[in-house]
């Protein structure tokens, strides 16, 4: 099994000087990948429900967000060999011409290092802010993927759709890799059903072995009642989780605490079907306690 780790675009540690850090400690350590994610604003009002039911804001790590893209373009610069991907980019509101270019820019720069991540989107403060209507989702992330596709492969380009059109042209630059994977963030039966039809994998967070597993059971079994190889596609799961220097213990998230006993959860989850798992560490701290306890998971799992 893979693991990847996610870059402090966001949180205590977002820095230019600690991204640059994670980036070649984790390619050094042996991680296969590393991950950002898009998060357009953090509005003022409560979003979501607190402790005690009362709504409350957003978390304050959504202050502070690094462009994905730009980001993993920086450190492209100074690794060499480390995958880089997208957990997520909300694909609805980007022009799909736009997002092609980006990561296929990306891809050159890289040398085919990319992962595309992709989603919808919940917030709706976002899908005002970039003028797009919230039922947009489903049927226009397919139309994204198709056109993005389209942008990939050979000129001319030309895409018909019932939200984007791409008149026949030549658009550049194309990626390095001659199939870009695209994976797809669902956190729901209905999202992982649209990456086992549309996408190269799908990223669902992971929250309890019984749910990751049972995503990935679904996912594999969609795909292949589609007709597609699922062997040949990947489940990515993303862990939001605290890593810590001492041991959690029985209360501790699935995939969260020490070490060691993420490492133990780790060798549950060999033969269910998850390829990649990827980390966002919820309680650093620390710069340097942060890269100390990813070396350490890393020396765990060889």
């Amino acid at each position: 099994m893979e693991l990847g780790m996610a870059l402090p675009t966001s949180g205590p540690l977002a820095s230019k000087a600690n991204i640059l850090r994670v980036a070649r400690e984790a390619e050094q350590l042996g991680y296969a990948a590393l991950w950002t994610y898009e998060r357009l604003l953090r509005p003022l009002a409560p979003l979501m429900p607190g402790a005690d039911g009362e709504l409350v804001r957003i978390p304050e790590d959504y202050r502070l967000t690094y462009d994905p893209i730009e980001t993993l373009s920086f450190v492209s610069a100074v690794t060499e060999r480390i995958k880089l991907g997208t957990s997520i980019v909300d694909a609805l509101f980007h022009p799909p011409v736009v997002l092609a270019r980006r990561f296929a820019t990306l891809d050159q720069f890289s040398e085919g290092r990319v992962i595309a991540g992709l989603g919808q989107g919940w917030m709706p403060q976002e899908f005002a802010t970039a003028n797009v209507p919230l039922k947009r989702r489903g049927a226009g992330l397919d139309e994204v993927v198709e056109a993005m596709r389209a942008c990939w492969g050979p000129d001319p380009v030309e895409y018909e759709g019932r939200f984007y059109q791409i008149e026949a042209s030549e658009v550049n630059p194309k990626p390095v890799q001659a199939h870009v994977p695209i994976i797809i963030g669902a956190a729901t039966p209905a999202g992982q059903l649209r990456a086992a039809r549309i996408a190269d994998g799908v990223n669902p967070n992971a929250f309890s072995y019984e749910q990751l597993t049972e995503a990935a059971r679904t996912f594999r079994e969609a795909a292949r009642e589609h007709g597609r190889d699922a062997t040949t596609l990947t489940v990515t799961a993303r862990a939001n989780v605290p890593i810590t220097a001492d041991p959690l213990g029985g209360a501790r998230p699935f995939l969260g605490g020490s070490p060691h006993e993420i490492a133990d959860d780790l060798k549950r989850l060999e033969g269910t079907g998850v390829d990649h798992v990827l980390f966002y560490n919820l309680a650093p701290d620390g710069i340097d306690s942060h890269l100390r306890l990813i070396a350490e998971l890393k020396s765990l799992m060889g």
